[in-house]
């Protein structure tokens, strides 16, 4: 009975996840959500809006401040729980 549900479980997923692919834009097209203006806008106006001189870091420490600062405190807590994995079970 519980390969039954670990199956269906599974299969429910799989399921999901190709009808997510198919549901996705084609690569490469010009209406995809990845070709809007913000990009645009990032790359003409940064440097006259924030006064960096490079682009890149203009939009990772301007625009995404907040998004950057959540994966770096993502990163940190995986990289403290795996050290404290490691060092319990190495006694």
């Amino acid at each position: 009975m519980r390969k039954l549900l670990v199956f269906i479980f599974l299969a429910v997923i799989m399921v999901a996840l190709v009808a997510t692919v198919l549901e996705m834009p084609t690569f490469g097209e010009p209406g995809n959500p990845t070709n809007n203006e913000v990009s645009e806008r990032y790359i003409e106006k940064s440097i006259e809006e924030t006064g960096a001189l490079n682009v890149i870091a203009s939009i990772i420490t301007d625009y995404r401040a907040f998004d950057t600062l959540g994966e770096a405190t993502v990163l940190f807590v995986a990289i403290a729980a795996a050290l404290s994995t490691i060092k319990a079970h190495s006694h």
